[in-house]
């Protein structure tokens, strides 16, 4: 608890001590809470070619951030672990010559200390994506530096086409640069806002690059053909069974995201998605949320978003858990209904009440009593309702009901700058589905982050989480942790 009431005195001093030449003028490049890129400025149109590369844009970033995992009760798997990663990044965006123009962005990250040794990278845990675990565990080499984004756009009418690495902002695909880069696609997007109030994308990916990878790799593989861990897709939610082996050493697979919002009427937002990983896995969801004005500027929203996901033929190379323990002869000894299949469907409702700064909501998620549900591209499947930092709550049968509060007191013209946002969760898992080491015990989150921005271009972010948890079966707690994150982001 002393860590705690440390953080939230440094977020309260960052209010406090206030740049007073923060103000509304807004730079380049801005932030948004979850670390989404939101750029003010783009380079305008050019004549020739030489102008369009002449007259672009660039956009820096100096960053730094902090980690620190408690564990209540450390075991051979668990270790109190720490991270460091001090870099930024360099984007160029040309001008725009006949629609044609071009992006190119550089990241780096460096630990040169506060860290895990090299013998104990294993253990590193929310900080793993400041350096590769590959990298480090094969080399001691703590520093990345990787191009992040690297790709051709053409602009036409009310179309957008984008060929090479890019972020994808989607349902089941996002950056979520909340450590030092970007999770991006090899690929080719395709954004059309023809259709009156509806925006239409498309995406074909056949490549990911994670956020602590340096190079690209497979969008769902686990595993390269010498069993290391970290040289393919090594996402936390990762479906350890669909791995090279089970694969049979075919890891050239693609990523296909269709998707809609329709705004056509007043105050309701329809979105609709299609995911696939052809020959393993799809899925389909549907969200709606629709606004209800009460006057004094409150607005209620509810929302649901319901997700069905198919079995293409993932189940029978590995298995219904993301573990890859379990499989149609083992399944139901250990809780799964059909261990060979990956047929299963997620469920969300919510309502949100703002007003001005305030925004309070609440939440409950249900996964169906089948299948886990697989997402290994850094957009969760729960994020926005239940989801708690650093909790992967869609594992089958498992429910949850969450609750939060953030306040912008900047808007509120109380404290300049600042915001803060609370949010409490109560995961009840399923027990019964062992799998490989258990599965994760039922918990209730903490989760506090609290935002200064000094001027436009300098922020500092302090995050924290608190879970506490019951002991899995066997009678050993080993899921309750106090994580501390601190954040440091200048943008020119």
């Amino acid at each position: 608890m002393k860590l705690v009431k440390m953080s939230i005195i440094a977020a309260l001093g960052c209010s406090i001590f206030t740049v007073a030449s923060a103000d509304d003028a807004k730079p380049k490049r801005q932030l948004k809470g979850n670390m989404m890129e939101v750029y003010n400025v783009l380079p305008g149109k050019a004549d020739n070619l030489v102008d369009a590369i002449a007259d672009g844009v660039f956009y820096g970033r100096l960053r730094a951030n902090s980690f620190k995992w408690d564990w209540k009760n450390e075991t051979a798997k668990t270790k109190d672990n720490k991270a460091l990663g001090l870099g930024g990044s360099m984007i160029y965006k040309t001008a725009s010559f006949e629609g044609f123009s071009a992006t190119a962005g550089m990241y780096f990250s460096t630990s040169p200390f506060f860290n895990m040794d090299q013998d104990e990278i294993d253990f590193a845990k929310a900080g793993k994506d400041t350096v590769s675990r590959y990298n480090v565990s094969t080399q001691d080499n703590y520093t990345l530096a990787v191009l992040g984004q690297a790709y051709l756009q053409y602009d036409f009418d009310k179309t957008s086409i984008k060929a090479g690495r890019q972020i994808f902002e989607s349902f089941l695909t996002k950056s979520n640069d909340t450590k030092m880069i970007p999770n991006t696609f090899d690929g080719i997007s395709v954004v059309n806002q023809n259709l009156p109030q509806t925006t239409l994308r498309g995406a074909y990916f056949w490549r990911q690059k994670l956020r602590d990878h340096a190079t690209a790799h497979d969008v769902i593989t686990f595993k390269d053909k010498d069993g290391n861990s970290w040289n393919n897709n090594d996402d936390s939610a990762i479906h350890k069974g669909l791995n090279f082996t089970n694969f049979k050493g075919d890891t050239n697979h693609d990523l296909i995201v269709v998707d809609m919002r329709n705004k056509s009427i007043k105050n309701l937002q329809v979105d609709v998605t299609y995911a696939s990983v052809p020959s393993v896995i799809s899925s389909l969801t549907g969200e709606v949320n629709y606004q209800i004005n009460l006057g004094d500027g409150y607005s209620l929203t509810p929302g649901v978003r319901y997700m069905q996901q198919m079995d293409n033929g993932g189940g029978e190379i590995g298995g219904a858990s993301l573990s890859g323990a379990i499989n149609a002869t083992n399944g139901v000894a250990n809780g799964y209904k059909d261990g060979g299949s990956l047929d299963s469907s997620l469920y969300m409702a919510r309502l949100t009440l703002a007003n001005g700064p305030l925004k309070a909501q609440v939440a409950y998620s249900a996964v169906e009593d089948a299948g886990d549900i697989v997402a290994p591209w850094r957009g969760f499947p729960t994020g926005g309702y239940t989801r708690a930092m650093a909790q992967y709550n869609w594992r089958a049968n498992t429910k949850t009901t969450a609750a939060e509060v953030k306040y912008d007191f900047g808007k509120a013209k109380l404290v300049p700058g600042f915001s803060a946002m609370l949010r409490y969760a109560m995961q009840d898992f399923d027990e019964n589905k062992q799998g490989l080491g258990g599965v994760q015990a039922d918990s209730n989150i903490i989760h506090m982050d609290f935002i200064e921005q000094f001027t436009p271009e300098l922020q500092a972010k302090v995050r924290v989480g608190l879970v506490s948890a019951d002991a899995r079966v066997g009678g050993i707690d080993q899921d309750s942790y106090n994580e501390y994150r601190f954040e440091l982001n200048y943008l020119f």
